[in-house]
């Protein structure tokens, strides 16, 4: 009764309909389960057992059956390892009903059973029968046995019910039942992450979303939960959604929502780009308007307009050539009479490969390095046969590169720094942002100057909205692969969000 009645006075409190009752393990059972199992009389954990047995609609049964569970383990402390769910997947015989051991009065274990009055029905009077082997209400066993008697001669059908459960065979669901902190329950598709729980309490928590403590253990975002798990999500303001997300997330919700987030935080960093670009458009004296926008988007081979104003923002773009597309009227003949520059007939060979070796050294070749991506010494390249001007120098990671190599292949060139340390330091600008707090200035010039020996040249920083900043950094480096490492560095600083070269 001491264990039984808070149960019940909150099953009461909360509408529930249940029967309760109890009985303690035979003597001679203890001993055989301590003698199959091979543990000892403290390992032994259904010494005494209730069983609550809900008297819910059938659509409601098993949800009612996870709610009457979060309900007991609020009152007595659960072990997680003896939870047993035969809800969502039967035994073999049919059998459902939910187990768990919780700590109760006094430091003892006790066992609950949790089931439905149709699944309590099937488990006393199917094959599944359950006082066969145990002792609840043992004083009426024969009066029990003679009612499974009567059923089954009366109901023949049942029998046939029960030989259809085969051995091996196992009624699977495609949902779980997982708990909130506060004992609030939430039903999710099978196979479930911490992800698609976030996003089930509230869109900010799955956006900020970077792992959860899962029966106080801590477990990261894709880890797929089980039934009566309880949940504590862990969220950081730095974290943001991203694309990778999408392949492991179980919910349409989830997924809808991390493509909005994405969507939304791809439209606020294209809003600056349009801004630089109107800007450039008055200086030019050219209309902004939406043929103007669909000129370059079909030129550049994009997506859409986002693209494009994402692309200037992070000066992925030359401003110069955009100019100059939008300026220049297309001449088809002109086009035709204007010769080819051709690529030099004899170049210089490394390792029995023809590239030619880009260096000051270099006479009769007029070439430049390609102000769309900037390319350092030490960046892989190539050279593109630019008509009447030269040989242009270009990364292969060009955002224009794909669509010159798929358009203009011929006009393509192998290239190579000659030497890829000779040319002693390069100047590069570094672009990053991120939380505005005190002394993270300090740590970013602990980094460069300190860490790397770099020599800083100029830094600007300016303070926007949402206590974030965004910053400047031009510099001197030896080589590409030393600015890579530099901005590695940067990103482990705390509070910075992203950090990158601008080409």
């Amino acid at each position: 009764n001491e264990f039984i009645e808070p149960i019940s006075r909150e099953l009461i409190a909360q509408g529930f309909d249940c029967d309760i009752k109890g009985r303690p393990k035979s003597i001679h059972s203890i001993w055989e389960k301590m003698k199959r199992q091979n543990v000892k009389f403290e390992e032994v954990y259904d010494l005494f057992a209730i069983r609550i047995v809900n008297n819910s609609k059938a659509k409601r049964e098993k949800t009612d059956c996870w709610k009457i569970y979060s309900i007991v383990t609020n009152i007595f402390t659960p072990n997680p390892k003896r939870l047993r769910d035969w809800i969502s997947t039967p035994k073999a015989s049919g059998y459902e009903s939910l187990h768990t051991t919780v700590l109760g009065p006094n430091k003892k274990w006790v066992e609950v059973q949790i089931r439905s009055a149709k699944m309590d029905e099937m488990a006393e009077k199917g094959q599944a029968a359950h006082w066969r082997y145990k002792g609840f209400d043992a004083g009426k066993d024969a009066q029990n046995w003679l009612e499974q008697v009567r059923d089954i001669l009366e109901n023949p059908d049942q029998i046939k019910f029960d030989l259809q459960k085969e051995p091996g065979k196992t009624v699977k669901t495609h949902k779980i039942f997982v708990f909130t902190p506060d004992g609030d329950l939430k039903e999710l598709p099978l196979g479930s992450t911490i992800l698609d729980f976030a996003y089930e309490i509230h869109t900010r928590v799955g956006d900020h979303c970077k792992g959860a403590r899962v029966n106080n253990r801590i477990v990261p975002i894709r880890y797929e939960l089980n039934n009566g798990d309880k949940v504590e999500i862990i969220t950081s303001k730095n974290q943001k959604p991203k694309l990778d997300w999408l392949q492991f997330v179980k919910t349409t919700k989830a997924k809808n929502k991390i493509k909005r987030s994405i969507k939304e935080e791809k439209f606020h960093e294209a809003q600056e780009g349009n801004e630089i670009l109107r800007r450039k458009l008055r200086n030019w004296k050219i209309q902004f308007s939406d043929e103007v926008i669909d000129k370059l988007v079909k030129h550049y081979k994009l997506a859409s307009a986002l693209d494009l104003y994402s692309m200037i923002a992070f000066d992925k773009m030359d401003l110069n050539e955009i100019r100059q597309i939008l300026l220049e009227k297309e001449d088809p003949e002109k086009s035709r009479e204007q010769p080819l520059v051709q690529a030099p007939e004899k170049v210089k060979e490394k390792d029995d490969d023809n590239y030619l070796l880009i260096d000051n050294s270099l006479d009769n070749v007029n070439y430049k390095l390609a102000k769309c991506c900037n390319p350092k010494p030490g960046d892989e390249i190539y050279g593109f046969v630019t008509i009447g001007k030269g040989i242009s120098i270009h990364r292969k990671s060009c955002p224009n590169a794909k669509r010159m190599l798929d358009k203009y292949g011929y006009r393509n060139i192998d290239v190579q720094w000659k030497g890829p340390e000779s040319n002693g330091t390069i100047q590069a600008t570094v672009r990053i942002s991120g939380d505005d707090r005190i002394g993270i200035l300090g740590e970013i010039t602990s980094v460069i100057s300190g860490d790397l020996r770099v020599n800083m040249q100029s830094i600007k920083v300016d303070s926007g909205k949402n206590k974030m900043f965004t910053g400047y950094i031009k510099l001197t480096v030896r080589d590409s692969k030393h600015l890579d490492e530099l901005v590695h560095k940067l990103l482990k600083v705390k509070g910075i969000a992203k950090a990158g070269r601008i080409d």
